[in-house]
């Protein structure tokens, strides 16, 4: 042996693919392809996070106290069992390192978040996927594939990249029909974006069930995607192993402060779940009269669409077209979606030059 090699899991990762925000001739692009909160972040958060960075050369404070705090005092939670993360990706890996390795299974629906199979295989445990119901979670399917070898379900509601939402009811039923020693993780990046009466349940869950970790982050309806700083929530007992394993000082000191002013600052998340919804709502509609040519918008509850070309224009050339008008989305063949086109609702200009393009280009197809 000449070399040191990696074991045989780790080569079969495909790396995780983020949004482009430059067309492949390098001509920077307006980004819609990561999720981003078109409007920024807030003034508070913005404030905080500046008056934070005047003492750098301090470590962070390791245990995130005062975060945990305003955490669990926002959602009425415990916040010895509030865990934080470098993103809720870094709670993710947590999650399958802790509780899977080799010869056992990760089981998440087909069109699931990536980094489920990316975190899966980095243990050398086996990713499993459950059919869909037409982009959408079927919870009977995912109870169908549960085997004696699964130990942890992933599951993002609503789920990246389609956008669907898993009612409250079928969340219950999943949890209740899985083992009580495989953990169900809740993936609630987007939860922030639903309305009161369409949450999923998962926060309950997570107080009273010891199988259940719930993770959101601050990147996304926040606007803190550069300061990487997730959450999650579970019993004292998978909180404890999670803490085994965690890196240290995972979130910087200016990020905490970023964080617990924008968790209060209630009117920022209002006015960004607001415009969301209206612009969502009305180039899912733009979309919805361009069916004639082939356009289909996958039903969603977060802050963005899928977009399905299913008729003379496909996926690939929409991208490129919008490339032209100088935005970025997501073209998704690796995820099995050669046919779908990710975008983030952008600003109101932005969401209404997509739309004419996507129609020009439909109607010239």
């Amino acid at each position: 042996m000449t070399k040191p090699l990696p074991k045989d899991w780790i080569l079969g990762i495909s790396p995780y693919v983020p949004g482009k925000s430059a067309a492949d001739d390098g001509r920077p692009l307006i980004k819609l392809s990561a999720n981003e909160n078109p409007l920024g972040t807030g003034q508070a958060a913005r404030a905080a996070f500046l008056a934070a960075t005047a003492d750098m050369a301090t470590y962070p404070d390791p245990s995130a106290s005062l975060l945990r705090e305003a955490i669990a005092a926002h959602h009425g939670l415990d916040p010895a069992r509030v865990i934080y993360g470098t993103g809720s990706d870094e709670l993710l890996h947590l999650a399958a390192s802790a509780y899977a390795g080799p010869g056992d299974e990760i089981l998440y629906v087909r069109y699931g978040f990536s980094v489920y199979d990316i975190a899966a295989r980095r243990v050398g445990a086996t990713p499993v996927v459950a059919p869909d119901a037409d982009y959408a979670t079927d919870v009977d399917a995912l109870l169908a594939s549960v085997t004696e070898k699964t130990r942890v379900v992933f599951l993002a509601n609503p789920n990246n990249p389609t956008g669907t939402m898993t009612p409250r009811a079928e969340i219950a039923r999943l949890h209740a029909g899985l083992r009580p020693d495989i953990l169900f993780v809740l993936d609630q990046a987007y939860a922030e974006y639903l309305e009161a009466d369409e949450d999923d349940g998962g926060l309950d869950l997570a107080r009273n069930a010891a199988n259940v970790l719930v993770t959101r982050t601050f990147s996304k309806i926040y606007g803190l995607a550069a300061e990487r700083i997730g959450w999650g929530y579970a019993s004292a007992e998978v909180i404890d192993v999670l803490h085994r394993i965690r890196a240290p000082f995972n979130v910087t000191t200016a990020g905490q402060a970023a964080a617990i002013a924008a968790i209060d600052d209630t009117a920022w998340v209002d006015a960004s779940r607001a415009h969301n919804a209206q612009w969502r709502d009305w180039l899912a509609g733009e979309v919805a009269s361009l069916s004639n040519h082939g356009l289909r918008a996958v039903p969603s509850k977060a802050n963005f669409l899928l977009i399905l070309f299913e008729g003379a224009l496909t996926a690939e050339a929409a991208m490129k077209g919008l490339w032209d008008e100088g935005y970025a989305t997501r073209w998704l063949p690796g995820q099995g979606l050669p046919n779908g086109l990710r975008i983030t609702i952008g600003t109101e200009e932005q969401t209404r030059a997509v739309a004419a393009k996507l129609r020009a280009m439909a109607e010239a197809a």
